[in-house]
């Protein structure tokens, strides 16, 4: 097989099928493996544990799904997915105080993990020139004579007698995931791999869906309600596609939701948001609670690398894995597949430093925001620096005065939905009225 004008990526999931359509516009062919099967329809995968889960597609995330493929709010919307105001239409409670709501721009999806994804795939499977491999596990690189490019995979499908293939590209992009191969590959080959920062957060979560009855929300669309120092609890609620709404309750540092009716009762009871409880305590089920655990959120910076093979990129959770409670991971997919798009048009000589450094200014953002908000907690390894001090003092004191004041509300939902950096929280504009709202605050958190 020639490597003329292919691309080869490596998973099927969002990550590489977002990979996918960035390559599409520049390669005539281009070739995703993945280990599993892939369902024809919206299904849940065996080998993807965490698709049970609730997923959250921020407002930046979705604009940018828009931008790789138009028309996907309208698709999902017409599959059942309700269309939310993120400010209008949830109830948040942060740090105890219930936020003020307001009309917005900030546009999100109530949509399953398993529609998104089989939405997305289709859309890709599409494209002229893309061929989806399911069952095939890649098993390592080919590069040149000189070993200073990568010129392919070696693949072992499940239909062969157990003897490994060759593929042949262009261009190799890791989408693996968390579990990401690339560090030990890069190492057989004598490469170096990228240091990698890690922040233990002790995160479980249990998802359950229910039947959704409006009333259960207040006629609204979700809820949310974050963990606290002394309080390591949060839970989310979520209208779904077909009349359902998902129900998330996380515990960190070592705090472990229930899976049974009474203990998830009892633990939604202990939440500021009493719609989460209510949804728990009086909805039918549509389904089994299912439970997942997150280590530590883990970052590996290639950007730092003074040496890297041509013809190579890793992309999406194999370059960085965020703590699932923020909801940032498949909207920072999505921005690199933009950048990656925006890169392939120009010269292709050293993307893999441009594409490194340009991802890692995308993930300073959304790693700064978790990061820093996890080390309130004392428990959670990390230097706690001034500033980190300053900022969550500052974001609490923000929370208190957005009871009354839906503008600080605005900046704080547009920070957390990446369309603005978390230094905009720190405009004069906002720091007075911050300073304002905290002198006439009366409102008192709710916890139990």
């Amino acid at each position: 097989m020639t490597s003329e004008a292919t691309a080869v990526v490596i998973g099927a999931s969002i990550g590489g099928l977002l990979a996918a359509r960035a390559l599409s516009e520049h390669f005539a062919r281009v070739i995703v493996f993945d280990r599993d099967e892939l369902p024809t329809a919206a299904a849940n995968r065996r080998r993807v544990p965490q698709d049970r889960q609730l997923h959250v597609l921020l407002a930046r995330g979705r604009s940018a799904l828009e931008e790789l493929f138009p028309g996907l709010s309208e698709q999902l919307r017409d599959a059942g997915a309700p269309i939310v105001d993120l400010h209008q239409q949830v109830h948040w409670y942060n740090d105890g105080y219930s936020m003020r709501r307001a009309p917005s721009d900030l546009i999100g999806i109530g949509v399953s993990r398993p529609l998104l994804e089989h939405t997305i795939r289709a859309r890709v499977a599409a494209l002229p020139g893309v061929e989806l491999r399911a069952r095939s596990t890649v098993t390592g690189l080919l590069t040149d004579a000189a070993g200073t490019t990568v010129t392919g995979v070696r693949i072992l499908a499940d239909s062969t007698d157990g003897a490994p293939d060759t593929v042949t590209a262009a261009l190799v992009l890791d989408a693996s995931g968390r579990a990401s191969g690339s560090p030990r590959w890069l190492a057989e080959l004598g490469w170096p791999t990228p240091p990698e920062e890690h922040v233990r957060v002790d995160v479980t979560y249990v998802t359950r869906l229910y039947q959704h009855r409006p009333e259960h929300l207040d006629g609204l669309l979700g809820a949310l309600t974050n963990a606290v120092p002394g309080a390591p609890r949060a839970g989310i609620a979520a209208a779904l596609e077909g009349d359902r709404v998902a129900i998330a309750l996380n515990g960190m540092l070592g705090e472990q939701p229930p899976t049974d009716d009474a203990g998830m009762a009892a633990f939604a009871e202990r939440l500021a948001a009493p719609h989460i409880a209510r949804i728990v305590r009086d909805a039918p089920p549509a389904g089994e609670a299912v439970i997942m655990r997150y280590p530590a959120s883990v970052r590996r910076r290639y950007e730092r690398l003074r040496r890297f093979p041509g013809g190579y990129l890793v992309i999406a959770d194999a370059l960085c894995s965020f703590n699932p409670i923020y909801g940032q991971g498949m909207t920072v997919a999505a921005l690199e597949a933009l950048l990656l798009r925006r890169l392939l048009a120009g010269s292709r000589t050293g993307i893999a430093r441009a594409f490194f450094r340009g991802a890692a200014r995308i993930i300073d953002g959304p790693w700064t925001i978790a990061v820093g908000t996890d080390l309130r907690f004392a428990e959670v390894p990390g230097r706690r620096g001034a500033r980190v001090r300053f900022i969550n003092a500052f974001v609490h004191r923000l929370h208190v005065a957005a009871v009354d004041d839906a503008v600080l509300g605005a900046a704080f939902l547009r920070v957390l939905n990446l369309v603005r950096p978390p230094a905009s929280l720190l405009r004069p504009g906002v720091v007075v009225r911050v300073l304002r709202g905290a002198l006439r605050a009366g409102a008192q958190p709710r916890f139990r």
